[in-house]
């Protein structure tokens, strides 16, 4: 099924950018929009003045760029080239609520009704409590405090409110200098999000039956020294304690990883001791409004484990800079920057474009991994086209950056996950739903190795090339500021409509309201006529 000849002049496309400085140098904008075997190539530009309408002598009779060397190449052979006009515009209403604001992401701006990270460390210094809660999973608060400050009074109060299991976190030298094997050796790898029990321990000096609350206090000091030795315990016991993961909250959202990081960063040896919160009446987790009433009776702060991730990738570098070559590309010559994540060992790119200068209105596309359509152009996503797209406007401003996220597959499942996904896809269900039916998240990227890599590489303000608002989120913290987006237009055929569609409505992106006036020229007629598109302006 091929295209048709649109049926009116398209109507002009504003890219929306900052009302500050721009660059003078004029943003080639190519779209790619059609469907089956042949697509139209639209080509026009987004000047840096607001308002300046197209050169139309820049194209010969054909409707080709005259100068050969700043034409696109098509992805594809048989295509139509059609001029269009692109204008420069100020940021709109439809658009303002994209951007971060000033408080909007700051990792040092607490979510609302939690205290500050800050509040929480000068609680634990003083050996307090502080309660905890996982508020990606069901709100679950723990109750924590430092190891090191413990006392038998801690623990009762520990043992009265909590689930009666008293935990201890600690990391992994310290796990195997008190020889304190797993409870499963094959804990760790089945699952890597649950807990790593060891198995259970009482001290052998200053305790009973180990079970009261001054005994199980003698056992948490005694895992909190760094003289105490193997043949210092009695095993099994009463006191639990938990394998830290290495990078702690970074690597795994857990309890056990927040409740270590917050002693470290309190300055207190990296020795934790924690237990979840039960309702008194029924036994059940202890929901967040019992949570907030705990902690305003006994006047705790209660944090939760996402603003101590946001916190971290503030203050830690996460990233290093490995290599830096000459990168001759199809669009044109880049530099490539390798990272590798402390984290992980994940590799990481950045594909950079000229001088980045003083770092100010960058023209930035962060683009998650994906195999099938980055490298094999699978029709059912867009991701490729996106890719393609963004290199191509980036060669022709003469300036800025692709970072490439390895690690991001299928929204961060995995490619096998992904193609299992697809499966349930041909059954009838929506990319949300598939991964859901997997018992996957929606979409677990992080965007923090981005930050710190843009940052590396000198951007600091930027046009954001992306129709996603999850990727503005944080950048304040990192010092970095988005000053305009640029969406990615991308063609809507029978294999990803619904795709897309499920993207705008079940995950927030943005593709239409930057489009003024009538787009139905983008369109084959011949698709069906029930078809849902993103950018429909009756839709948003």
């Amino acid at each position: 099924m091929g295209c048709t000849s649109c049926a009116r002049p398209f109507s002009p496309l504003n890219f929306t950018t900052s009302s500050i400085h721009r660059s003078s140098v004029s943003l080639r904008a190519l779209i790619y929009a059609g469907h089956g075997q042949r697509w139209w190539k639209l080509t026009g530009w987004a000047d840096g003045v607001s308002g300046v309408n197209a050169d139309w002598s820049s194209f010969n009779e054909d409707g080709a760029m005259a100068n050969q060397n700043e034409s696109f190449s098509s992805p594809l052979d048989d295509t139509v080239a059609v001029p269009f006009r692109t204008s420069d515009a100020e940021i709109t209403l439809e658009t303002t609520d994209f951007f971060v604001s000033d408080a909007d992401g700051d990792p040092d701006r607490p979510t609302k009704g939690y205290s500050s990270i800050e509040q929480a460390l000068a609680a634990l210094s003083q050996g307090k409590f502080l309660i905890v809660v996982d508020d990606e999973n069901e709100d679950e608060g723990n109750l924590v405090m430092a190891a090191s400050l413990a006392n038998a009074q801690s623990i009762a109060f520990l043992v009265k409110h909590g689930s009666g299991i008293v935990s201890v976190g600690m990391k992994e030298e310290d796990v195997e200098r008190l020889k304190l094997p797993l409870m499963s050796s094959d804990d760790e790898f089945k699952d890597p999000s649950a807990p790593n029990f060891t198995i259970t321990v009482d001290a052998k000096v200053g305790t009973s039956t180990g079970v009261s609350a001054s005994d199980r206090a003698m056992t948490v000091l005694a895992l909190a020294s760094p003289r105490s030795q193997p043949k210092d315990f009695r095993r099994p016991g009463h006191v639990f304690p938990l394998k830290y993961r290495n990078g702690g909250v970074l690597r795994r959202a857990g309890h056990t990883e927040a409740s270590v990081d917050l002693v470290m960063l309190a300055g207190l040896r990296p020795v934790s001791v924690l237990s979840a919160i039960i309702d008194a009446d029924d036994g059940s987790i202890a929901s967040l409004p019992t949570l907030r009433k705990l902690a305003l009776g006994y006047s705790i702060p209660i944090v939760s484990i996402t603003d101590l991730i946001r916190y971290r990738r503030k203050r830690e570098k996460l990233v290093e800079r490995t290599a830096v070559s000459r990168l001759p590309t199809k669009w044109g010559i880049f530099q490539g920057y390798c990272y590798r994540s402390k984290l992980d060992e994940t590799e990481h790119i950045a594909i950079v474009k000229g001088n980045i200068g003083d770092g100010q209105d960058v023209l930035v596309r962060v683009h998650s991994e994906c195999l099938t359509g980055d490298v094999f152009g699978s029709a059912r996503c867009d991701c490729g086209n996106q890719l393609d797209l963004a290199m191509q406007l980036i060669e022709n401003a003469g300036r800025g950056a692709v970072v490439y996220l390895r690690g991001h597959e299928g929204r961060g499942i995995g490619l096998g996950h992904k193609l299992r996904a697809y499966n349930l896809q041909d059954l009838g269900h929506d990319t949300v739903e598939a991964n859901l039916e997997l018992g996957l998240a929606v979409d677990s990227r992080e965007y923090g190795i981005s930050a710190q890599i843009l940052r590396d590489i000198g951007v600091r303000t930027m046009r954001l090339m992306t129709n996603n608002p999850a990727k503005f989120t944080g950048l304040k913290g990192y010092g970095l500021a988005v000053v305009g987006r640029v969406p990615v237009l991308t063609p809507i055929t029978e294999e990803n409509k619904r795709y897309l569609e499920t993207k705008r409505t079940k995950m927030g992106h943005v593709f239409g309201s930057d489009i003024q006036g009538p787009l139905s020229g983008f369109f084959d007629p011949n698709m069906s006529d029930n078809m849902e598109l993103p950018w429909r302006q009756d839709k948003a």
